[in-house]
């Protein structure tokens, strides 16, 4: 499988997006849309089917903040259910576990001193990405808006200045499809490994028991991990985190169904929970 025309859709798509924000009360059609994208009618509407699996029309009703209200409103007991017993939801990252191993204390106060690091550059649906890996996981995930000018990856040499850093686009690429491609029969699971706090990692927890196509609040995550009072503190767990995707901080958003915060972008997070809900809702049409 190959992503070089899915990168051109998210770009598109991200356009898309930003257009939706200047003029969404105007109700913008299919053509305008396609203005927007800088396609015709057809081949933008064979883009979002290709892409999210669903029409352009269905795709707009998911970026909504109405449409994260109503998500967020459903996703309650199904969250509390998952959240209680520890357990995922079904057909999350097609049928792969992601679990999460974290560094000892050791590791994370030497800065993982004598770690053999490799790093590379792959694309992906939202966009190029950045992987970093060792042998015990993925280590860092970072979308970028661009492969131009991209040396070794400031965020992943901060969270481990100490490790021997090796680059290999060639093995990312194939890391990148194992963890995109939603068509993979491949059973197996994704471990990640993280440098975190106490905190943080029972935070970063939580949110891989959140079903894709679910969203939660802060508070709701809080609650979860019983700190109700800890929702600012659940806010930036949610942003130092360095696994993009897998240690899903997309799918948190405020009660009040607006869509923001996202060290990756707005625009990306958007783009994330509407890609999720639209597959999620597409699977039950069909």
């Amino acid at each position: 499988m190959r992503y070089d025309k899915r990168v051109n859709d998210f770009a598109r798509i991200a356009q898309v997006i930003r257009f939706l924000d200047a003029n969404h009360t105007a109700q913008p059609a299919l053509g305008e849309l396609a203005s927007a994208a800088g396609l015709s009618e057809s081949h933008f509407h064979r883009l979002f089917h290709r892409w999210a699996g669903v029409t352009p029309k269905d795709f707009v009703q998911c970026l909504t903040v109405e449409h994260a209200k109503c998500r967020l409103r459903a996703s309650a007991s199904v969250l509390d259910a998952a959240l209680d017993v520890g357990l995922s939801g079904p057909g999350r990252l097609h049928d792969l576990l992601v679990t999460i191993e974290a560094a000892s204390p050791g590791e994370y106060k030497s800065g993982g001193k004598g770690m053999d690091i490799t790093w590379g550059m792959a694309e992906s649906p939202f966009g190029w990405c950045c992987l970093g890996w060792n042998a015990r996981g993925i280590c860092h995930l970072a979308f970028h808006d661009t492969n131009d000018g991209l040396g070794e990856p400031p965020e992943l040499r901060e969270n481990w200045p100490m490790a021997n850093l090796r680059h290999n686009d060639h093995e990312a690429r194939k890391k990148a499809q194992h963890i995109f491609n939603r068509e993979s029969k491949i059973n197996g699971a994704i471990k990640t490994f993280v440098r975190g706090t106490p905190f943080q990692l029972q935070v970063w927890r939580a949110l891989l028991r959140i079903p894709e196509g679910c969203l939660a609040s802060y508070q709701t995550v809080a609650r979860a991990i019983g700190n109700p009072q800890a929702t600012r503190a659940v806010g930036t767990a949610c942003g130092a985190n360095a696994v993009a995707y897998l240690i899903p901080c997309h799918r948190v958003i405020r009660e009040t169904g607006v869509v923001r915060g996202y060290r990756w972008g707005s625009t990306r997070k958007r783009a994330l929970v509407a890609w999720e809900a639209a597959h999620t809702e597409n699977l039950k049409i069909g």
